[in-house]
């Protein structure tokens, strides 16, 4: 007899559509963030745009995702398992646009060399996420990609300290390490949540197989 969640997974796959959406959504605003920090200010504007552009369609799919919850009584995967993972993830571009605006509010003229390693780690963990995304749909392990990025998250952990202490050490204009301290925390802030959207993952696989 064929599991009851598989049953379940059967009759919706559109949420499965939606969270791949998602992840596809992140990769390119993650990418977009990595070519602005390593051409900057080349393409500034343009860049920054089409961030942004990412972070509306992100808070589309994070509405068709609620919105269809509200109107869906059976679900492949639990209610909550679902409104966690999408606001999860709406949270990785929602931080990756706030350090794409912040350069540009704060008028930054060149990048820091942590700043371009910090979103390089952001979009090796993003593709990792978007990667692991179709396993859901069967509750396959997804254990390569959740260690992988736990591994990136305490690789942008040490990064941002090395970062914040360099700031500190080099006797920088005290309005220059604020503006930069915002823009590295909004850098960690996007790896971190990538590391929160590995773990609910992690959490509905083991769930639900």
């Amino acid at each position: 007899m064929a599991r009851l969640s598989q049953l379940l997974v059967s009759r919706d796959r559109r949420y499965f559509d939606l969270f791949e959406e998602a992840g596809g959504n992140i990769v390119r605003a993650a990418d977009l963030l990595d070519q602005l920090l390593r051409s900057f200010p080349d393409r500034r504007e343009e860049l920054t745009r089409d961030i942004l552009i990412c972070e509306q369609e992100g808070d589309r799919i994070t509405h068709d995702i609620i919105r269809r919850l509200n109107e869906t009584f059976v679900t492949p995967i639990d209610r909550e398992d679902i409104y966690a993972l999408a606001s999860a993830l709406d949270d990785i571009v929602d931080y990756t646009e706030e350090a794409a605006d912040y350069l540009g509010l704060y008028k930054i003229e060149a990048p820091m060399e942590q700043a371009q390693r910090l979103a390089h780690v952001l979009l090796q963990a993003s593709r990792s996420i978007a990667e692991a995304m179709p396993r859901l749909r069967s509750f396959e392990d997804i254990s390569h990609y959740t260690v992988e990025i736990n591994r990136l998250e305490n690789d942008g952990d040490r990064i941002t300290r090395e970062a914040m202490a360099s700031l500190f050490d080099n006797g920088i204009d005290p309005m220059v390490v604020i503006r930069w301290k915002d823009i590295y925390e909004r850098l960690e802030n996007a790896i971190d949540a990538t590391e929160h959207v590995a773990n609910i993952l992690e959490g509905i696989v083991i769930k639900n197989s």
